[in-house]
């Protein structure tokens, strides 16, 4: 069994005998057993519900997003936004420019033909005033309605515990992700996700793709909001 699960022999043999204290913690009791379960070929939730009971209780996520702070920050790439605004810009001067060319310029035998056509008595016709060209009003919209939800779209790689939590505290999901699971969540203004093996799963966040939030496997705690990751 030590073996099959990596667990220490000595860890096994306290486990038999109610003695959890080798496992370092609830948190690792609870994967102890889950191990154990499916080497043996058991329905393991039964088994952490007893250990639950007996030992206080399931986790609250509120107190598990406090006890596992990341060392260091966690940093994503966030992609720029188009800038219309500049765009619109250079498109104006590129249309001006181009309307000062055909003014200016003109056709040289044409303006040859407006000096030899004029006389003393007549005035010559002034060239046709080029037409503004119409600019964008203030008005229109430059840019998509401010994002007001929070949407994660989460692919597991590897077994991992997972806690999601609005901006509330109200749990919308605790327990643990198969390799292979995907899962969708939606809030407004806030999300806070506590992962337990952030190297194992893969999010999507507002439809931008973040990849792991850690090359380790560790437990991380993210909060994002409708613009994306806050803090880590």
């Amino acid at each position: 069994m030590s073996l099959q699960t990596r667990i220490r022999e000595s860890v096994i043999r306290a486990m038999e005998n109610d003695d959890f204290t080798p496992c370092g913690g609830n948190f690792y009791a609870r994967g102890h057993i889950r191990s154990i379960a499916r080497v043996i070929g058991i329905d393991p939730e039964p088994l952490v519900r007893e250990y639950d009971e007996t030992h206080g209780g399931a986790p609250q996520p509120v107190s598990a997003a406090t006890a596992f702070e990341p060392e260091k920050p966690v940093s994503f790439r966030e992609r720029r936004s188009p800038n219309w605004t500049a765009a619109m810009a250079v498109a104006l001067a590129l249309i001006a420019i181009y309307a000062v060319v055909q003014v200016v310029g003109g056709d040289p035998e044409n303006r040859t033909a407006q000096k030899v056509a004029g006389t003393p008595g007549q005035q010559a016709m002034p060239a046709a005033t080029p037409k503004p060209t119409p600019s964008a009003r203030p008005s229109d919209p430059v840019a998509s309605a401010p994002r007001r939800t929070v949407e994660l779209r989460m692919k597991v790689k590897r077994a991992s515990w997972v806690s999601v939590r609005d901006d509330k505290g109200k749990v919308l999901f605790s327990g643990t992700l198969r390799a292979g699971a995907e899962r969708e969540w939606t809030t407004r203004k806030k999300m806070v996700v506590v992962v337990g093996n952030a190297s194992g799963v893969r999010l999507t966040v507002n439809g931008e793709y973040l990849g792991a939030p850690r090359d380790e496997a560790r437990m991380t705690r993210l909060v994002f909001t409708p613009q994306g990751l806050v803090r880590a």
